[in-house]
Parts: C-alpha cells; structure tokens; sequence
C-alpha cells in the first residue's frame, strides 16, 4: 500500500499537484495546494499538502518563505508515524537550508531524511521521489557519491513503480560533479563528465524518449550542453541544440539561473566573448545553482577567448578562491560533527536527555510513549471506540545476548516495519519502552482485534531472522484490551493497558504454531 492510499481526502488534487510540479508548474501547484490546506479536515491530505507546497516554494525560489513553510509542515507530519513523509520533509528541508547558507542544519537533515526514507516498508512512487530529492539536496551540497546512490535507489524505486527511467535521469547532478571539477581547475575531466551527460541526452533521443524528460531535466541537459561548448567541444545538433534546451524548465529558479548562464556560455561558444562578459554583468543568479564560482569561471572563459589573459587570470583565481572557501565550509561542517554528532554516543546521551520532551522514538521513528498517551486521550475524550493493544518480543533478550546491542536495534527497527505494514488505515503504533510496542485501533472491537493480531503474528513468524540474527528466532506476543467508558479516563486507560498486558503474558504462555 502506497502513501496515498492511507490519504482520504482530495487524493485527486494531491495527485495533480504532483504532476504540475514534475511538468515544472510549481506556481499552479502553490495555488492548488493552498486551497487544500485551507479545507482539508484529514491531517494526512494536511500533511501531504504541506510537504508538497515546501517543494513547490523550493521550485520557485522563494527563500524568504522557506522557514514558515519547513515549521508549519513539521507541525503536520510529526503526530504521523509515515517515514515516507519524514524522509522526504528532511530532503526538502535539507535543500532549504542550502539555499539559506545554513549548512549545518542542511547536513542533518540529510543524516535524517535517508535514515526515514530507508526504513520506509512498502516504497512506492512517492518514496521514489522522496529519494531523487535528497539526491538534489546531495548534489547541491557537492556530495556527489552520495547523490549518485540516491538517485540510483529513485530510478530503481521510481521502475518499480512505472515510472520511466528518463523521469529520473537527473543531468543536473552530473551537471554540478563537471562545474565543480572545472572551479577546482579539471577542466579535462569537466569535459569528460558534459561529454557522458551529452552521451545519455542522445541514448534517450535514438529511442524516441527525449519528449518524456522533465522540462527540469531538458534544460540541465541544455545547460551541460553550452558548458561544452564554450570549452571548446562541438556539440550542436538538431536534436540536442543547447539554445533549444535550455528554454526548458518551466518557472523553476534553477531553470533561470541555467537559462541566463546558458546564454553566457554560447555567447562565448560562438565568438563573442565581449557581450557574454556584458552578461555576466547583468546577470543575478543564486549561488546554490551551479555553485558561486561559476560566474568566476565563465567570466575566465570569456576573457581568454577575448585575449586578455591577465583579467582572465584574475578571473580564475577569483573562482578558485570561491571554491576553496566553500569545500572548507564543508569540511568545517563535519569537523564540527554536524553528521558525526547523529551517529556519536554524545547525541544519543542528548536525545535521552530530552526523551521526555520528544514525541518521537529515536531509533524506529515512530511515535512514543509521550505521543501514544496524548493520541490516546484525543481519541477517548472524543468519545470513539478504542481498543489498546500491546506487542512484546519473544527471544529479544536472547538477541541482545548472543549478537550484541546493536543486532538488538536492528531487530527492534524491523519489527517496527513489520508492524506497521500490516496495520489498517487509521490505526496507531508506538514503541512504549524497551521491546515493548503499543497499537491503538480506533473503531474497533475485540473480533477485529484478533485478525490484527494474527496478522502481525503471521508478518513477524514470516520474516527472515535467520540473515539478521542467526540462530536466534524471534516472536511476538500480543494482549488486546478494549477501553470502556464510565469512570474517569486516566483511570479507564490503566485499566485498559492493565488487561492487554495480562492478555499478552498470557499469549506468552500458549503453544505457538511451528
């Protein structure tokens, strides 16, 4: 089941809103998206809304919105235990804060966002898109090994899903690995990164599936192209004219900054190195497009076609210098531990010292004993029918014994998955403390209960513990108790979570089937 299935409002708009902002109509989008957060009741279509209109935002570089537009989408997606929706939130936030210069947070909500999108347990379009996010986010931030690997899980996910392997070729991450290897002075192997982009363009226009690139992808692809040229290569052909390609991209920020720069670079391309540096005088692109020594570069490029060699000079070193002090920024960002700190025992000693204030658990990402009582209140006080199941491992002791702690987390990371996958449209899971986890099934009673238990029963017996942890099987066992009105309602809940308990211990005991 995708993540929009679970959604049961405006699924419809949700889904055009998406195919505007792959058509690059991020402000339609905006405008569609507006009106769904204004009269949606379901905090999921909220939530999905919310998430989608940062993206659009994004698009349009509107910067000054960013930081609203991030805590208000926060707002919705944190009562929602969906690592799709948090792993792709982290991606969009991570290039959000690039654009803002603050890289710091942009580092950890990378660490975040592929942490959330890997432990999603039924990928599906949307997590596909989810993870060619982050690999922009990657590749803006210049981790290129990095955004490769996340744009290779989209293309996979994304074939996976019917979506087509050029909807997901993403040029402009090999666009950015070529320009920053010209800044840092490669300019040989600048070239043979635009000449493979040049390559790829022409496998897609031999199959006839040029027209289904992205209006984003055409004109990185455009952009790749005149970079080309105006180091030297012939490119043009019919199919591929730079010019042509870069008119592409809709009304994305990025499409500008490429379109003007574009115009630069065949400026130089064709002899006339005079009015591509007038350009350059005029131009006003974002540093985070291509990097801020790209200007620097062409500027270089320019006066060395025009003879003057020492303005040129002056023009690369101005380049270099620039991406000098970004790589340094960068390396400062992980030597002051902004990714090491997510992964240090010092975060994990903060994050304990806060437990009581987060609604979240940690290591599985769902929500906590803090957020399973306020959701559990919300739904008695609103006088619904609730049942309160609680989840206990079997052997999990024996795990942590014979494979150590962190085989242990894993275990408790998968069972979490597991869980979840198999839990209805609209119930609630938590991790209430050590292997302990608590399901809420609103409108529900005991008969419903116990498919869901055989369900999850049947999910975790079926899962393969032997690769994870061998010789070392692993159960659950499960008590159902329904929460009955009459007296007050912390006492109610006592009662409740009380008798599942009993009920558990008593699963415990029982003959398990072989």
């Amino acid at each position: 089941m995708g993540w929009l299935d679970r959604v049961e409002d405006q699924v419809d708009a949700l889904t055009h809103a998406r195919a505007l902002q792959e058509a690059s109509r991020s402000a339609e989008s905006y405008v569609l998206l507006e009106r769904v957060i204004r009269t949606t009741n379901d905090p999921a279509a909220r939530a999905d809304a919310m998430v989608q209109r940062l993206s659009a935002l994004i698009n349009l570089g509107r910067t000054a919105e960013f930081t609203r537009a991030i805590e208000e989408a926060s707002a919705a997606v944190r009562d929602l235990a969906e690592p799709y929706l948090h792993g792709h939130l982290n991606a969009l936030a991570a290039l959000a804060a690039h654009h803002q210069g603050a890289l710091d947070r942009c580092v950890m909500h990378l660490v975040r966002a592929a942490r959330a999108l890997g432990a999603v347990a039924d990928p599906d379009r949307d997590t596909a898109w989810g993870w060619h996010d982050l690999a922009m986010a990657y590749s803006y931030l210049s981790f290129h090994g990095y955004a490769l690997g996340a744009i290779e899980r989209a293309r996979q996910l994304g074939l996976t899903a019917g979506i087509p392997e050029e909807t997901f070729a993403a040029p402009g991450i090999r666009l950015r690995n070529a320009v920053a290897l010209d800044h840092n002075g490669d300019s040989d192997g600048c070239l043979r990164v635009l000449r493979d982009v040049a390559a790829d363009l022409a496998r897609f226009v031999r199959a006839g599936r040029a027209g289904q690139l992205r209006p984003s992808s055409l004109a990185a692809y455009g952009y790749a192209a005149a970079r080309q040229a105006a180091l030297g290569d012939q490119v043009a052909t019919e199919d591929t004219e730079p010019a042509r390609l870069i008119s592409h991209g809709g009304d994305s920020a990025r499409a500008r900054d490429l379109r003007q720069l574009g115009q630069v670079c065949l400026a130089v391309a064709d002899g006339r190195p005079i009015e591509a540096v007038a350009r350059l005088d005029t131009v006003q692109v974002s540093n985070e497009t291509l990097g801020a020594a790209e200007p620097a570069r062409l500027r270089s490029i320019a006066l060395t076609r025009a003879g003057d060699h020492l303005a040129a000079h002056r023009a690369d070193r101005l380049a270099f210098r620039l991406a000098a002090q970004r790589n340094d920024r960068l390396r400062d960002v992980y030597i002051d531990g902004i990714a090491a700190r997510i992964d240090h025992e010092e975060m994990r000693r903060e994050a304990a010292r806060f437990e009581g204030e987060a609604l979240t658990d940690p290591l599985t990402g769902l929500p906590n004993r803090r957020r399973l009582e306020r959701y559990i209140t919300a739904v008695v006080t609103r006088g619904d029918r609730v049942v309160i199941g609680v989840c206990d491992l079997d052997g999990f002791k024996a795990v942590n014994t014979r494979h150590g702690h962190h085989s242990g987390d894993l275990v408790l990371q998968r069972i979490a998955g597991v869980i979840n996958r198999v839990m209805r449209r609209g119930d609630f899971v938590a991790r209430y403390g050590g292997d302990e986890f608590v399901v809420v099934l609103p409108d529900t009673g005991m008969a419903e209960a116990a498919e869901v238990a055989r369900r999850i029963e049947a999910a975790v017996r079926l899962e393969d513990w032997e690769s994870l942890v061998p010789g070392t099987p692993v159960g659950v066992s499960i008590g159902f108790a329904e929460v009955s009105g009459g007296s007050g309602l912390r006492d109610a809940l006592s009662v409740a979570f009380e008798q599942a308990d009993r009920e558990m211990l008593r699963a415990k005991t029982r003959p398990r089937a072989s």
